[in-house]
């Protein structure tokens, strides 16, 4: 796959998590999921942080695990500093290692593809998906699919992305629909991985890595697609590695603002784990530092891919202001980044769904040179 060296590698930071939640929102697809208020924006990770939008001030408060040999000022491609090992920065350093893929079980078949039950491993935990191989001869081009949020306690197999696993295996990639830690048949996962997103992020990570290895895929042309909160751990990848897919697609986005997603989630539906949250990590405007870095605008400015954000005008799930102000940023950044706006168009997407798919496809095609 096309490694772009755009950013200096620093060593690897072993990272143990634990302690969080999640926050179930209905989605009209048919599971729950997440949303998130207007975002205000962030800097990126090479500008000074201002203070903390909801509260006026940064109080500085010192932060566990702080890094104090990283001077950002002191080369302009190195490493964001770790201020906390639950971080963005932490997971940049850490060298996600991936398993190989195991079909275990035939599914679905068509004139088109074929798919299966599968599995990898992510640092030797056990993650489990669905995996779509398109007919005829290889290698093809393949994409990562990170779905939205859906109760652990009712999720299956493959949920969440069902129509565009089958759209885009169709138009000839081979796609992995990972279930994330937690889901499915996937290992369990701590409290805090899942509420940070970190686990989610290193799921998707390796899901690319596994597809790479495999020889029916061509690995200079991998991709990954996310919806909802899909997108928001898509774009954690995009920023915790550089180089490691070609393109990124994302649909009806949760705000790339992590304090902006706790509380419109945690706030009102799980007070007693977020006030746990606040107890561990304090509150953000306590600890503003601590939640700028687990927001993925703050490091915008390494993401290397082009990115395609979809979103619709009527979405009552994640607004619309969320994926334009992350459009936004991302330009700023220096990203290739476009946005598509779809009127009339809710959060599932449904008359303008095949629009938005065959938008996709183009959009793939033209990134990865195929």
């Amino acid at each position: 796959m096309r490694r772009l060296v755009a950013l200096a590698l620093a060593a690897v930071l072993a990272v143990p998590l634990a302690a969080c939640s999640d926050e179930p929102v209905h989605d009209p697809a048919g599971g729950p999921t997440e949303t998130t208020p207007p975002a205000t924006p962030v800097p990126s990770s090479s500008t000074p942080a201002p203070s903390d939008a909801a509260t006026g001030t940064d109080t500085g408060t010192a932060e566990p695990d702080a890094d104090p040999e990283a001077d950002p000022e002191a080369d302009p491609e190195a490493l964001p500093p770790v201020r906390h090992r639950v971080s963005l920065p932490a997971l940049m350093r850490e060298d996600v290692e991936a398993g190989r893929l195991r079909r275990t079980e035939p599914l679905a078949s068509t004139a088109r593809w074929r798919s299966w039950a599968a599995t990898y491993t992510v640092d030797g935990a056990t993650v489990s998906g669905e995996l779509l191989v398109p007919r005829g001869k290889g290698p093809f081009p393949a994409v990562v699919l990170n779905h939205g949020y859906i109760d652990p306690a009712i999720y299956t197999l493959g949920r969440g992305l069902s129509r565009e696993q089958e759209w885009l295996a169709a138009a000839g990639f081979v796609v992995l629909h990972t279930d994330y830690r937690g889901h499915a048949g996937s290992d369990p996962v701590g409290d805090v991985d899942r509420e940070s997103r970190l686990a989610y992020t290193r799921d998707a990570i390796a899901a690319a890595k596994a597809l790479e290895r495999e020889p029916y895929v061509d690995d200079d042309r991998l991709a990954m697609l996310g919806r909802s909160m899909g997108g928001g751990v898509t774009l954690n990848a995009l920023v915790a590695e550089p180089g490691l897919v070609d393109a990124a697609v994302v649909f009806a986005s949760v705000s790339s603002r992590f304090v902006d997603n706790i509380r419109q989630f945690t706030e009102p539906n799980r007070p007693e784990e977020l006030a746990r949250y606040y107890d561990r990590f304090g509150r953000p405007q306590e600890n503003p530092r601590f939640y700028r870095d687990l927001s993925s605008r703050t490091f915008f400015d390494r993401v290397t891919e082009p990115v395609l954000v979809l979103h619709g005008t009527a979405d009552d799930t994640c607004p619309l202001g969320w994926s334009r102000e992350t459009h936004r940023l991302l330009r700023e950044a220096g990203a290739d980044a476009e946005l598509e706006v779809y009127e009339g168009e809710g959060h599932a997407f449904g008359p303008r769904f095949a629009d938005s798919m065959r938008r996709t496809v183009r959009f793939l095609r033209v990134h990865l040179d195929l």
